[in-house]
């Protein structure tokens, strides 16, 4: 087992803080990923709500990357309906060439009603407009034939970039996937990645792990496609704290604003209680234990994030990269010692890092009368010669 590490940053700021300290501690927990050695990190674009607040993720990118020196940035994701194809892939080729090839692309419908709502159009037909999106931009970022493609929300005549991706032969593109089979066999057909960004949810998404690859598969066999589960990510809410009672502590800076968003709009669970009364009514430690007991995240210690990895790779099959899903639910000190923790005492675990330092010193210790009496053998034999 060997993978590697990443986040997912919508990103999750409730109402009534400053929104420009927000934004701007969010470039700063990227610079944090970046110095800890994470691989990747994903920006959501949204356009409404209060909650996230990141319109553009290609801006907030460029920004970040000036920032950073290695963690690779994705626009994840972009909403696909929202952007004229053309326009979308030129922009993502640009930051390609001026990150140097840490841009990647994560396509998807867009989550909230309230977007296409503002924009006039009809939510029912977003998935539908993914798909014609994504078959637009890969063929514009793969191909240099032009393309002529026309829809109902895009018209491309003889289309084609002015400029060839920096990365060879194209940066990396995902497509989100949360419990139906769109996202896994949209990836199989144009050969994507794939992003499970519901993947320990209770309710469907962790039982959808067990067959997902195998439709990327499927599909790709029909389409003449070559897929790698290396470009499987799974997303993971986790909070990490030296013991599980200091990550339920430092969780009630803002566990109770991330219900709230996570019980509102195409999150909401039908039939499920109010949240309001569920707050009202259950106190913070049985609401994040509840959490942890339902296998939807781990709100604790660095052994109980390695073991909600290994049941995901159990139940996946084996995929590519973990993302950590940042939610702000802690303070932003606490927030960077949860990521402190999870790197230097979780990921070493996953990247095959350990085993070579560990037999080295195996050998050392595991021999230390026969090591030290060498050593001290040779010190008293150059102090031997020296006397006479």
């Amino acid at each position: 087992m060997q993978m590697k590490f990443g986040a997912m940053m919508p990103p999750w700021h409730a109402p009534g803080q400053n929104p420009t300290r927000a934004l701007h501690h969010d470039l700063e927990l990227i610079q944090h990923l970046d110095r800890l050695g994470y691989d990747e990190v994903w920006i959501g674009e949204h356009h409404s709500g209060g909650y996230e607040i990141i319109g553009s993720p290609e801006v907030f990118i460029a920004t970040a990357a000036e920032r950073t020196q290695h963690i690779k940035l994705g626009a994840g994701v972009a909403s696909l309906p929202y952007h004229h194809p053309l326009i979308l892939a030129d922009r993502m080729v640009l930051l390609d060439h001026l990150t140097r090839g840490r841009a990647m692309l994560g396509m998807g419908p867009g989550s909230l009603v309230t977007d296409s709502r503002m924009m006039g159009m009809d939510y029912s037909q977003q998935r539908r407009r993914m798909e014609e999106g994504v078959a637009a931009i890969t063929h514009l970022l793969r191909n240099d034939e032009p393309l002529t493609m026309e829809t109902d929300w895009f018209r491309l005549e003889n289309a084609r970039l002015q400029l060839s991706p920096y990365t060879k032969p194209c940066f990396e593109l995902t497509v989100a996937a949360v419990r139906s089979p769109t996202g896994p066999r949209l990836a199989g057909q144009y050969g994507t990645g794939l992003l499970g960004v519901s993947a320990t949810d209770d309710l469907g998404g962790f039982d959808y792990l067990s067959d997902t690859w195998s439709v990327v598969e499927e599909s790709a066999a029909v389409s003449g496609q070559k897929v790698d589960r290396s470009s499987w990510r799974l997303v993971a809410p986790m909070h990490l704290a030296p013991t599980l009672d200091q990550a339920i502590e430092e969780m009630k800076y803002g566990y109770a604003n991330e219900l709230r968003f996570s019980s509102t709009g195409p999150f909401r669970i039908p039939g499920a209680k109010d949240i309001e009364e569920v707050l009202a009514t259950t106190d913070h430690e049985t609401l994040c234990r509840q959490a942890n007991d339902s296998g939807y995240a781990v709100y604790g210690t660095p052994e109980m994030a390695k073991a909600q990895i290994e049941r995901l790779w159990n139940k996946s099959g084996g995929f590519g990269t973990l993302c950590l899903l940042l939610t702000e639910v802690a303070d932003p000190a606490a927030t960077v010692r949860s990521l402190e923790l999870f790197a230097r005492e979780v990921m070493p675990e996953f990247q095959g890092s350990l085993h070579r330092p560990q037999a080295a010193w195996d050998d050392l210790y595991g021999d230390r009368d026969k090591v030290s009496s060498e050593f001290r053998g040779a010190q008293d034999k150059m102090i031997q010669q020296y006397r006479k």
